[in-house]
């Protein structure tokens, strides 16, 4: 006798209550929904109307894409539309960001998607990347290859160990929470990279930062942190995707450092 297989929308709603680590109940409260129904949803016992997966998808905090993932599974259209950064449709977004890293200059930032992949940066970006060869580069470089891969920026961070358990724990807790196979993917290449560098034994001052990113370079060390900016209540995929890192010096010798450079390649032009 075949046994009748629940909609894919119930597995995967149960899924994604699970990667929250919410029970039924748990959920059933947060979403104020009956709790009967959210399991005869889960079971397959009961098909939850459009209105139902987005308010469950946002109880969640399910991101747009797989909203739109879900709405698919239970047989409905996707919600959110999913622009190019090039598109018409996005040119206030193009510009603000714009604004947004022209106006952050003499300090590097760097536009990123949900991949961490660069879509863009400013002109001072270019001492972070100096240096960095194009397999790296091509087709798009990644913040998390540019940042573990020997040949990138591992090679000149003076604190490698502590910045390479940062970003792997980062990119694992994205993993967990998203279930991303291709950042899952990503998580298994760069936690695979060889560490080349001598541990740091160099004395710093003490800093608000636990693990700021220090950068041995033709100036000297260079000390930054960063803070990461996202555009509120977006409708669009794409630009729900959009994250923009700013650099920030950690001291004054970083910060006359980069205005220098920023003085010796003059007017800013926009984005690159």
């Amino acid at each position: 006798m075949e046994v009748e297989q629940p909609p894919r929308i119930g597995s995967q709603l149960r899924e994604w209550r699970r990667r929250r680590r919410l029970s039924q109940l748990d959920l059933a409260n947060l979403a104020d929904v009956s709790a009967r129904h959210l399991s005869y949803v889960e079971t397959g016992r009961a098909r939850p109307s459009r209105s139902m997966v987005l308010h469950l998808s946002q109880a969640l905090e399910i991101p747009l894409r797989e909203r739109n993932t879900l709405l698919l599974a239970a047989g409905y259209a996707p919600a959110y539309r999913e622009s190019s950064l090039d598109d018409a449709y996005l040119a206030s977004v193009r510009s603000a960001i714009d604004a947004m890293l022209t106006a952050h200059e003499p300090y590097p930032a760097v536009v990123v998607d949900r991949l961490w992949d660069v879509l863009a940066g400013n002109r001072a970006m270019s001492v972070l990347m100096d240096g960095v060869p194009e397999h790296l580069l091509e087709p798009r470089p990644n913040v998390f290859r540019l940042t573990l891969h020997p040949d990138g920026l591992a090679s000149r961070l003076a604190n490698l160990g502590e910045v390479r358990t940062l970003t792997l724990q980062r990119l694992l807790r994205q993993v967990n929470a998203t279930g991303d196979e291709t950042l899952r993917a990503l998580y298994e290449e760069v936690s695979r990279y060889p560490v080349t560098a001598e541990p740091d034994g160099a004395e710093h001052p003490p800093s608000p930062i636990q693990v700021p990113l220090r950068i041995r370079s033709p100036f000297g060390e260079l000390s930054m942190f960063s803070t990461m900016a996202t555009f509120g209540a977006p409708a669009d995929v794409t630009l729900s995707e959009l994250a923009i890192e700013l650099f920030y010096p950690l001291d004054e010798f970083t910060a006359e450092a980069f205005r220098l450079l920023g003085e010796q390649a003059g007017p800013a032009n926009g984005r690159s």
